[in-house]
């Protein structure tokens, strides 16, 4: 894997952790686009409606006391400078191990002037843990 994306990988999944919405602003592109699959049906939105969802997360995250519990199911190339990360994510509350997390079909890309940026992402929610067990 490119030296450069895996370490800007680690500082992605750092600022998540830490519930950073001013760092997580920078690393998504503003021209970033989402779909994701609820309960209720598909919800396609851009760059405000997510900072508005991380802000929501993150909220909750720090009122309750959690954390996140984020496993790196894959990552690799799609094509030169742009890279798909699978990731299952959950709050952990009260140190209870998570029944259902979030899948993330993320897709980031390098520019040379801005750096790599978060430009897509596919978003499946509510699955079971057991469903994504043993994928990492």
């Amino acid at each position: 894997m490119n030296n450069d994306f895996r370490s800007f990988l680690q500082h992605f999944l750092g600022i998540w952790k830490s519930c950073h919405l001013h760092e997580l602003k920078n690393v998504i592109s503003q021209d970033y686009t989402a779909r994701e699959i609820t309960s209720e049906g598909v919800v396609d939105f851009g760059y405000e409606e997510s900072v508005e969802g991380w802000r929501q997360g993150f909220s909750f995250i720090k009122e309750n006391d959690a954390k996140w519990d984020l496993k790196e199911l894959k990552t690799f190339p799609l094509k030169e400078q742009e890279w798909m990360v699978i990731i299952w994510a959950a709050p952990v509350i009260e140190g209870k191990a998570p029944m259902n997390g979030h899948l993330f079909f993320d897709t980031f890309k390098h520019d040379n002037d801005t750096g790599w940026k978060l430009v897509r992402s596919y978003i499946e929610t509510n699955i079971p843990f057991e469903h994504v067990m043993g994928c990492w």
